[in-house]
C-alpha cells in the first residue's frame, strides 16, 4: 500500500463529520481511516442492509424537509417527476451498440433513468416508479453483456443496477433481486475483475476512465458486498491501489488537464466513489483527502466565462452541463460557492442535483473568490473583471503539456469574453469517429492542429506534439493581472530558439495585451490568429470585430509593418465545419531573427496608449 499512501499524503482542507439523526444528510465524507485497510478489513464496517449507498433515510429525509420549503428543490423534483412521467410510457433500454463495442449511450441513459425512478420512489413511494425502474432493470439484466470491450459501458451500466438494486431492494420481488445480483456479479464485477488482473489501460491511468471505471465497481461491490463478500473486498482494494492514480491528476490545486467537459464526467463518478464509500463504510478509505480536491470545486468556477461557457481546451464542447457534484464538493470541503455553480448548472436537474441539493453560499460567496487564478497541476490562468456580471471581461490561457490524454496542439492558446459575447473562442473537439482521431492521424485535423487555436504558428507547422509550457510568471493585483508561458519547446521543431507569450489583464480590467518574444536561430515568420465568430472588419494595424450590437477593437502595436488579416475559417469534409468562424490573423512584413509581437484587444472602442515592457518586467496594475 505504499503507492496508496504517497499518493493520498497531501491533505485536502479539513473536513469534519456531522451527526446522524432525522432529517440531517450524511454525505459529508468522515475523517480518512487511520490505518490502511485490507482485503480481510474493509467490509468490517459494511453498512447492514438496504439502502446502504449515497443516499441514507437520513439523506431522504432532508431532501423531504427542502420540498416542503425550498423552491428551488421544488423546482428540481417537478422537473424530475415530469420526466419521469413521460417515461413511464416509454420502451426499455434495449441494447444497442453504437459501434462494434460501444455501449456507453445506453449505459448513460440506464444511469438517469434509474437515478430519476428510484430517488422519486424514495421520495414519495409511488408504486408506478418502483415498478418502471424494475422493468429497466431486469431488461438490462437480460442483455447479452453490458460491452467488456469498452470497460466504460460495463462501469457505468454496473453504476446504474447498483442504485436501482440498494435504493429499490424492498420493492423488488425476490426473483428479481437475485437476478440483478447475478447480472451485477457476471456482468460487471467479474469483468472488472479480470480488467484490475490484466492491468488494463485504465488501472494507472490518471485520465477520467479512471474514475469512472472504478466509481462504477465500487458501487457495484458496495451493493452486494453482503452476498459476496470475497468478490466485493477484491474490487474495494484494487480500487483502493487503482483510483489514487486518477485523484492524483487534481494535484496540486484541482485542475483536469484533460478539459472541462472531462473533469465533469470524471468528478462525477469520484464524487460517486467517495459518497458511496462513505455511507455503505463510514469511512472513504482516505481517499477523499487526496490533495487538489477541496479546490477542484474552484477550477470549475474558474474556467467558466461570464458567457456561462467554458474555456474548451483539450477534446471539450463549449456548452456548460449539470454538475451536480459541485453540490457535493460544496458539502464535502464547506466551500459554499461552490454550490452557487451547482444551483447555476442544473438547469435541467438530475437525480442527484436534487439529492446533493444545498441552498447554501450565495452571489457574495461568490464575489470573494479571487479574480486571477493559476493552476499550476494544469499550467493554467484566468482573469476577469468581476464575478456575478454577464458583462464582464475574462480572460483564460493555457500553458500545458501537449503530449496529455485528450490534448490538442494548443500550447499558448486564450479566450476572451467581455460584453456578453465570446470573442475569441477554442472550436473545441471534432468526431471521435473520424479515421484515427486517436491515432495516426490526430495532428492532421483542423480543430486539434495548431493552426486551429489562437496561438502562433510557425510555417504552417503543428507545435511538438510532447512539448510542456510551464507558466513562468503569474502575478494578480486589484487593477489587473497577468501569466507568461515559456512555449520554446513547442515551436523548436520551427526553429525558434526562445518563445514565451505574456497575456495581462489591465486598464483597471478593462483591455487586454498578448505579447509574444521570439528569438529564432534564423528568420522567422511567425502567425498570430484569433478565431472568432465575430463580423470583422481589417484596416492595417487595427481591427474591428462586432457581435450584435457589442464591438472589440484590436490593435497592433508591434511589430512595425505587421498588419491584421482575416480569413474564413474552411474546414475540409468530413472534419466537423466551422460555420460562420473566422480567423483574425497578425502577419509580419518580412521574416526575422528577433521579434516581439504585441495586440491589444478592448471591449467597445480604443482606450488610448499602451506602453509596452518586457515581459521580464511585468508586473500587475494596482
Amino acid at each position: 500500500m505504499a503507492l496508496v499512501s504517497g499518493l493520498l499524503a497531501a491533505c485536502a482542507p479539513e473536513r469534519t463529520t456531522e451527526p446522524t439523526s432525522a432529517g440531517t444528510p450524511t454525505i459529508i465524507p468522515p475523517i480518512p481511516t487511520p490505518l490502511p485497510p485490507t482485503a480481510a478489513t474493509v467490509l468490517q464496517t459494511l453498512r447492514a442492509g438496504h439502502p446502504r449507498l449515497l443516499a441514507l433515510p437520513d439523506d431522504v429525509a432532508h431532501v423531504k424537509q427542502l420540498l416542503a420549503s425550498d423552491t428551488t428543490a421544488q423546482r428540481y423534483y417537478a422537473a424530475l417527476t415530469q420526466s419521469a412521467t413521460a417515461l413511464l410510457k416509454a420502451a426499455p433500454s434495449a441494447y444497442e451498440l453504437a459501434t462494434s463495442d460501444d455501449l456507453l449511450g445506453v449505459s448513460r441513459e440506464v444511469v438517469d433513468r434509474i437515478y430519476m425512478l428510484a430517488l422519486l420512489y424514495r421520495l414519495d413511494s409511488d408504486q408506478r416508479w418502483a415498478a418502471r425502474a424494475a422493468t429497466e432493470l431486469r431488461a438490462v439484466a437480460a442483455f447479452p453483456d453490458w460491452s467488456p470491450g469498452h470497460f466504460l459501458d460495463t462501469a457505468e451500466m454496473t453504476h446504474a443496477v447498483a442504485i436501482g438494486y440498494d435504493w429499490l431492494y424492498d420493492a423488488l420481488p425476490p426473483d428479481d433481486r437475485a437476478t440483478l445480483r447475478a447480472a451485477l456479479r457476471e456482468k460487471g464485477l467479474r469483468p472488472g475483475l479480470a480488467e484490475y488482473e490484466r492491468n488494463a489501460d485504465w488501472v494507472s491511468s490518471p485520465s477520467n476512465w479512471n474514475n469512472v471505471c472504478n466509481g462504477g465497481l465500487i458501487c457495484g461491490a458496495l451493493a452486494i458486498a453482503d452476498e459476496e463478500p470475497e468478490l466485493a473486498s477484491t474490487i474495494l482494494m484494487q480500487a483502493y491501489v487503482s483510483l489514487p492514480h486518477a485523484l492524483a491528476a487534481y494535484t496540486p490545486d484541482g485542475a483536469w488537464a484533460e478539459g472541462p467537459s472531462y473533469w465533469s464526467y470524471a468528478t462525477r463518478y469520484t464524487t460517486v466513489a467517495l459518497a458511496a464509500l462513505s455511507s455503505a463504510l463510514g469511512t472513504d478509505l482516505g481517499m477523499g483527502a487526496a490533495a487538489g480536491l477541496g479546490d477542484t470545486g474552484a477550477y470549475r468556477q474558474h474556467v467558466v466565462g461570464p458567457t456561462n461557457t467554458y474555456f474548451n481546451y483539450a477534446d471539450a464542447e463549449e456548452k456548460v452541463g449539470d454538475d451536480p457534484a459541485l453540490f457535493w464538493l460544496a458539502r464535502a470541503y464547506r466551500q459554499p460557492a461552490y454550490a452557487v455553480a451547482g444551483r447555476v448548472s442544473a438547469r435541467k436537474p438530475s437525480a442527484r442535483d436534487l439529492l446533493w441539493y444545498t441552498a447554501d453560499g450565495s452571489a457574495d460567496d461568490v464575489a470573494r473568490q479571487p479574480l486571477d487564478r493559476r493552476f499550476t497541476g494544469a499550467q493554467l490562468a484566468f482573469f476577469r473583471s468581476a464575478w456575478n456580471d454577464p458583462n464582464a471581461l475574462y480572460l483564460a490561457f493555457k500553458g500545458g503539456n501537449n503530449g496529455g490524454s485528450h490534448a490538442h496542439l494548443d500550447l499558448g492558446t486564450f479566450v476572451l469574453d467581455a460584453l456578453g459575447q465570446r470573442w475569441a473562442l477554442d472550436l473545441g473537439r471534432d468526431g471521435y469517429s473520424l479515421p484515427g482521431y486517436f491515432g495516426a492521424k490526430r495532428w492532421s485535423y483542423y480543430r486539434l492542429r495548431t493552426e486551429g487555436h489562437n496561438t502562433l504558428t510557425f510555417g504552417g507547422m503543428n507545435q511538438d506534439e510532447a512539448a510542456v509550457a510551464p507558466l513562468v510568471a503569474f502575478g494578480s493585483a486589484a487593477g489587473g493581472g497577468f501569466a507568461v508561458a515559456d512555449l520554446s519547446s513547442a515551436y523548436a521543431v520551427a526553429g525558434a530558439a526562445r518563445v514565451r507569450r505574456g497575456v495581462m489583464l489591465f486598464g483597471q480590467r478593462r483591455r487586454v495585451l498578448i505579447q509574444d518574444e521570439i528569438t529564432g536561430s534564423g528568420p522567422l515568420a511567425p502567425v498570430w490568429a484569433m478565431h472568432t465568430a465575430a463580423q470583422v472588419q481589417v484596416a492595417g494595424t487595427r481591427a474591428t470585430l462586432r457581435l450584435g450590437s457589442a464591438t472589440l477593437s484590436a490593435r497592433i502595436l508591434s511589430p512595425a509593418g505587421a498588419e491584421f488579416a482575416v480569413e474564413p475559417v474552411d474546414i475540409p469534409a468530413p472534419q466537423k465545419p466551422a460555420r460562420g468562424i473566422s480567423k483574425l490573423m497578425l502577419h509580419l512584413a518580412a521574416p526575422t531573427t528577433d521579434l516581439r509581437i504585441a495586440v491589444v484587444l478592448e471591449p467597445g472602442p480604443e482606450a488610448g496608449d499602451v506602453q509596452l515592457r518586457p515581459l521580464d518586467s511585468w508586473q500587475a496594475e494596482e
